[in-house]
């Protein structure tokens, strides 16, 4: 063990590990930053990239607060490790869109009041951006009536199954429901 890598602890010595220097392409930019290799991409975005849209909640992934789209898919930042996705495309509730041009989500959130405290829409959008595309290419659900149609009816059900592992503790679901509705039946543009 080399003297730059350890740490005295009462009587042991404990190894630390070096740091990873990363290329992370968040919302269309690359941000170079050097992480500890068990930093997860919540940590890296929120603490390290000051990128504070995405919420730590649960910090166990049981709760969709920290839900990024990474290559179009939603994905539990605190789940997975910031090293682990240099060559991915992340999109961060920042990158969907800002408060002079919203993202299509963004404007039916608002216009069905789909938020009341908050702390979880961020989450909320990112994860019905990303199911509506799962939608789209026609991946059955828990909920789907027939698995073999190549297309995915989105009922209130399936819309719900879907945004399942998203909690909201003020309890918005229905016109979050209706916000996700709205959007996918071409509402808010």
């Amino acid at each position: 063990m080399s003297a730059s890598h350890t740490h005295a602890v009462g009587r042991s010595q404990v190894e630390l590990t070096p740091p990873s220097a990363i290329k992370l392409n968040i919302n269309d930019q690359v941000r170079q930053l050097e992480v500890d290799p068990r930093t997860s991409l919540l940590d890296a975005l929120r603490e390290r990239l000051r990128l504070s849209g995405t919420k730590k909640g649960c910090d166990h992934g049981q709760c969709g607060a920290c839900t990024v789209l990474i290559n179009g898919r939603r994905v539990l930042s605190c789940l997975t490790l910031a090293v682990m996705h240099e060559d991915d495309e992340i999109t961060t509730i920042e990158g969907l869109g800002d408060p002079d041009h919203l993202h299509p989500m963004q404007r039916a959130f608002v216009e069905y009041d789909g938020f009341q405290c908050g702390y979880c829409t961020p989450g909320q959008i990112c994860s019905a951006v990303g199911m509506l595309a799962e939608v789209k290419a026609g991946w059955p659900s828990h909920v789907t009536e027939d698995v073999s149609s190549p297309r995915v009816a989105l009922t209130d059900d399936e819309i719900r199954e879907r945004m399942s592992g998203n909690i909201c503790r003020c309890a918005a679901y229905p016109n979050i429901v209706a916000a996700i509705r709205g959007h996918a039946e071409g509402g808010p543009t």
